[in-house]
Order: structure tokens, then C-alpha cells, then sequence
């Protein structure tokens, strides 16, 4: 069989598996959970793997799953994924009554695709045609949400990293993947190609002042509100100081004020990610960020205590792999459907991966409303789940044809920042000394 003739099996199968793919996809939309509690979803993706007969390890990163799927030769090994959690949305239609979390960002359609993929490679005979392997990672909490606790986490030793594929790097399951590749869901019907985007760090602030009674005494307090506001506005100050070639934003949340009305506030805190094109920008304004900070506690006489968190780094697609994509995308769309978006402002824990390896994240339309808001909702389903499948699939045979060629060219000439885990661990230990 030639190559062409593989791709039209694989995407056949996919279509045979459509209604399975939806069903999958549509399961994991209502039943919505936040990073690291995603229990019921990687229940599903297990049962998943039990019926495809794949050999898989669960309690990954707390959550997450691993399966294998073996080419006719070993040497290239390819990680596809898709991410486990929702984000906190309570206002959505769909979201959890009591915990707010909603997929109003289309991470139930990530692992739909990946699972979607891995059915149409398997019935379509594609992999004994293939030279190398493939890790299907089911990857728990993406999104960076619920800071104070996961810090809990880190404190109780279950995780080191906020994100979930950071966890993933530091216990060693990505120290035999060569390349990986994802897709994420976006609102319009286009697909959206994209070179760069931001990366962040995590600040966890909190102001300490001294309680008094607001009407009585205030004289006798120190507010840590005021402190905090002060902060802000003196971060608020700083902005122009931030270069357009680093697109830094700075949005800082106040998640406590106070604790009673009339009494001076004395425990005030706040969260704030600082995010940028180059953890260079996104570290030059973190000391700006403290400075600010530091300010606020000193003109009211207040302390302040700044915990810095390790956030992800921003994300640098491969080029090659972005072409292949593409190429394998546009006849399922139209080429006036695919576009490129350059440099893009989200953040991901992909970015991580791409600074040890060569990785894609494209975005598949098919949904309407804002990512992240209440009026996130699927309205095209063959494109949000059919689409990126059938695309992964068509990816994956040409990088694992012929001797995996293409993938081995790119891995060859692809230059990470950092040459292995240790080096990659090493360096957020130390941009997080501030």
C-alpha cells in the first residue's frame, strides 16, 4: 500500500468510528472537571484504551493516562495528545453545579481527536506500515486555575508544577518522545496555524497589615487593602515600561479583601500570572511586577510576601511539522479555511515540551462564542472532532513513513532550548529565584 492509499484507509476508519467519536467527545462535555480531579474523564479514555486492546498506564501526573501503540519498527517516538480538564465557568449552560467547571475551551474535543485518530490508525492497518511508535497521552490540567490549591499540592509533595505535562517531564515520561502534537479547539470555522505564543509566571501576593476597628480606630490599624491598591496601581504605572516585541499582559486578580467590613483589613491577597513572548520579557517584567508590589506594602507600612510559581513557557511550533499539518488539513476544509496566525497571546504547558522538543498546536474551529465565557458552544461538530482526527492521523503516517524519515530530519535539525530534563528542571528553579 502507498502512502496516499494509507491516508484514505485511516480517514475511512475514522469516518466508520464517527458516531463512537462524537459519543466519546459529547460524554466528557457534560461531565466536566477541573485539573487533577479529572476522574471521571480519564475513566472514559480508559475504557477507551481497554477496548482497543492497547497497553496503557493510569494515575499519571495523578490523572492522567498513557497508552502505546507500536509501529513495524522501533527508533521514532511520537507523542499525541489531549488534555483532560475544564476550566471554571460557572455561568456556562453545561458547567458543574458545584464546582463551576465547564469545557468552555474544547478540551473534550482534544481527547475525542486523539482517541479518534488512534481508532482510524488501528482499524486502517496504518501502524505495520509505520517505523516508530506512538504514546497516546491523555494529559491532566492545562489550564492554569486554582492556584492557592495546587500550591497545596506542591506542598504535599503530589505534584511540583501547576501544569500537568510539566509533572509529566519531571517523572520521566517524556525522556524517550522525540516529537509531539496536539490540537485545541477555538471558536469560527477556521484552522489556525500559529508560530509562537506567550508563556507566564504565577505570583501568589499577599499583603499583611494590622486589624483595628474601621470606624473606631483605624489610626491604630495598617490597611492591607490599601497596600494592595497601591501595588496594583504602581503595576498599573509600569506599563509603558513594557517593550510591543515581548507581549506582556499583566492581570492581576484581588482574591481576598478583608475579612469583615468594619475591621481594617490586615490579610489581603491576590493572584497575577505575568505572561510574555520570551521568558527574558516575562522575567524582566516580573521584577518590574515586585517592585510594584514592594511599593504598595512600604507606603502604608503594610509587609508583603510574594510566593513565585513556576507558570509554562511559551510555545514555539515546528515548521516542518506546522507544513505537513497544514497540508494534510486543507483538503478536508478548503484552503480558504486555514490560515496562519503568527504569534498568539494564550498560554499553554506545551510550550515546556517544545522548548526539550519539536511539537505543533494547532486550532480547530468549529465552535462559537469566547473561549473561557458562557457562550462557548460547539455548533460544527465534524470539524471540532472528524477534522483534526483525520489531520493527526494523515500527520503521523507521514512522519513515521519510509523509515520515519520526516520525523528523524526534524528531530535532527531542531534545536531545543534545553538539551534534557535536567537542564529544563534546573532552569525554572532558577528563573523562579526572581
Amino acid at each position: 500500500m502507498d502512502k496516499q492509499a494509507l491516508k484514505q484507509a485511516v480517514c475511512a476508519a475514522i469516518d466508520q468510528h464517527r458516531e463512537k467519536i462524537f459519543e466519546i467527545g459529547e460524554a466528557i462535555r457534560v461531565n466536566p472537571e477541573l485539573g487533577y480531579k479529572e476522574f471521571k474523564t480519564a475513566q472514559r479514555v480508559k475504557e477507551v484504551f481497554e477496548e482497543m486492546g492497547l497497553p496503557y498506564q493510569e494515575k499519571v501526573a495523578l490523572t492522567g493516562l498513557i497508552a502505546q501503540m507500536k509501529g513495524r519498527s522501533p527508533g521514532v517516538k511520537m507523542a499525541v495528545m489531549g488534555e483532560l480538564d475544564a476550566v471554571v465557568c460557572p455561568g456556562h449552560p453545561q458547567a458543574d453545579p458545584v464546582t463551576g467547571a465547564a469545557h468552555s475551551c474544547g478540551h473534550h474535543a482534544q481527547v475525542a481527536a486523539m482517541l479518534g485518530m488512534a481508532m482510524g490508525l488501528q482499524s486502517g492497518g496504518a501502524m505495520e506500515y509505520l517505523d516508530g511508535d506512538l504514546s497516546l497521552m491523555a494529559v491532566p490540567a492545562e489550564e492554569a486555575v486554582e492556584i492557592e490549591w495546587r500550591q497545596s499540592l506542591i506542598d504535599q509533595g503530589k505534584i511540583r508544577y501547576i501544569g500537568g505535562k510539566q509533572n509529566m517531564i519531571k517523572d520521566g515520561y517524556f525522556d524517550d518522545i522525540d516529537l509531539a502534537m496536539m490540537v485545541h479547539g477555538t471558536t469560527g470555522d477556521k484552522i489556525e496555524m500559529a508560530d509562537t505564543s506567550t508563556g507566564f509566571v504565577v505570583k501568589f501576593v499577599r499583603y499583611l497589615g494590622k486589624e483595628a476597628h474601621a470606624g473606631g480606630a483605624p489610626h491604630l490599624g495598617i490597611n492591607a487593602l490599601n497596600a494592595a491598591q497601591i501595588g496594583l496601581a504602581a503595576i498599573n504605572a509600569n506599563r509603558e515600561t513594557f517593550q510591543d516585541k515581548d507581549t506582556i499582559r499583566v492581570h492581576p486578580i484581588i482574591t481576598k479583601g478583608g475579612d469583615l467590613v468594619n475591621v481594617v483589613p490586615a490579610d489581603v491577597r491576590i493572584e497575577t500570572y505575568i505572561r510574555g513572548k520570551t521568558m527574558e520579557g516575562v522575567l524582566d517584567a516580573s521584577k518590574k511586577v515586585n517592585r510594584a508590589l514592594k511599593a504598595g506594602a512600604d507606603a502604608v507600612g503594610a509587609q508583603v510576601v510574594i510566593q513565585e510559581i513556576p507558570g509554562y513557557m511559551p510555545r514555539m511550533n515546528e515548521k516542518r511539522m506546522n507544513q505537513l499539518f497544514e497540508a494534510n488539513v486543507t483538503p478536508l476544509v478548503g484552503s480558504d479555511h486555514v490560515v496562519n496566525n503568527g504569534h498568539t497571546t494564550g498560554s499553554s504547558d506545551f510550550g515546556d515540551i517544545m522548548h526539550l522538543m519539536p511539537g505543533i498546536h494547532p486550532y480547530i474551529g468549529g465552535a462559537v462564542g469566547r473561549g473561557h465565557s458562557s457562550d462557548y458552544q460547539i455548533v460544527d461538530p465534524e470539524m471540532f472532532y472528524i477534522v483534526p482526527a483525520k489531520a493527526m492521523a494523515m500527520t503521523v503516517i507521514d512522519l513515521l513513513w519510509d523509515g520515519a524519515a520526516e520525523a528523524k530530519a526534524i528531530v535532527e535539525s531542531y534545536q531545543p532550548v534545553y538539551k534534557n530534563k535536567e537542564e529544563y528542571l534546573a532552569a525554572w528553579e532558577e528563573l523562579m529565584k526572581g
